[in-house]
């Protein structure tokens, strides 16, 4: 705490005062700061991913709505549950800054304001398809930054369009991971962005085939499998990757290699 060697440690009941006197949001500010400073990095670039939760245990009283973890926004008093949108190091595993979706809105406007006070400049930030919209996007880039954002069924017509796309002969990579108590395969594969796409800064396309299977423990003592797949298409605005032989591209389309790249270092 900073104090000398010959004074006295603070009572619980002073911190707790003082605590009681700080204006927090200013503190948190402060602490989000300081934690913005000591941030890791994969392949060079600091990698900021934000994303949203719905606190399903703070139910306000008198309330006995469902809220999920949609994006929405959760109030106090007589509304929903509280949601946060949070942005997380993905170098260190900490988390940068978070704050409260206001009622009656969602997480895209407050994107904007939970980001605004950091430095972005040469950072790769991702989202979730909800932020898949294009002043998100132009807003990213004019901070200086890079994105990489994921295109489902909320953008229908686009979704279609980078199906579409000749994937078939574009070269893969793959790789497992077994946290959390499952066992998720991802395949990635990506192309130079399209001239058509009219999304700000994109300059790669990517298709991620995730095949997850978890397992069941059952009474009999056997176990039970299932397994389900899912392809999303992010776009990406990162411009250093590793190109693969021309010769192995799709007729029309240049290859870009995967996102595991000496630029990013990560996945999807």
């Amino acid at each position: 705490m900073g104090l000398p060697q010959d004074r006295d440690i603070p009572s619980e009941s002073t911190i707790r005062r003082t605590l009681a006197g700080l204006d927090a949001d200013d503190l948190d500010a402060r602490i989000a700061s300081w934690v913005l400073t000591r941030t890791g990095t994969i392949g060079g670039r600091r990698v900021i991913a934000v994303d949203g939760k719905t606190m399903r245990g703070a139910k306000p009283k008198n309330n006995n709505s469902e809220d999920g973890d949609d994006g929405g926004g959760g109030g106090g008093g007589g509304g929903g549950v509280p949601h946060l949108l949070a942005a997380l190091d993905q170098g260190t595993g900490a988390v940068l800054t978070q704050q409260r979706v206001e009622d009656k809105t969602n997480e895209i406007p407050a994107l904007k304001t939970l980001l605004a006070p950091y430095d972005l400049t040469g950072a790769v930030v991702t989202a979730d398809a909800l932020h898949t919209q294009t002043e998100t996007a132009t807003r990213i880039r004019d901070r200086g930054a890079d994105y990489v954002l994921t295109v489902k069924g909320n953008q229908p017509g686009l979704r279609a369009k980078l199906k579409a796309l000749p994937w078939k002969g574009v070269p893969a990579v793959s790789g497992v991971d077994t946290s959390h108590g499952r066992r998720v395969r991802r395949t990635i594969k990506a192309v130079a962005a399209p001239d058509w796409i009219d999304f700000p800064g994109a300059a790669q396309v990517l298709q991620v085939r995730r095949t997850r299977t978890t397992t069941k423990h059952q009474p009999d003592g056997g176990k039970k499998s299932k397994r389900t797949t899912e392809v999303v298409y992010p776009g990406t605005a990162l411009f250093r990757c590793r190109t693969p032989s021309p010769s192995r591209s799709p007729p029309g389309y240049k290859a870009t290699g995967a996102l595991r790249t000496d630029s990013t270092g990560y996945g999807t």
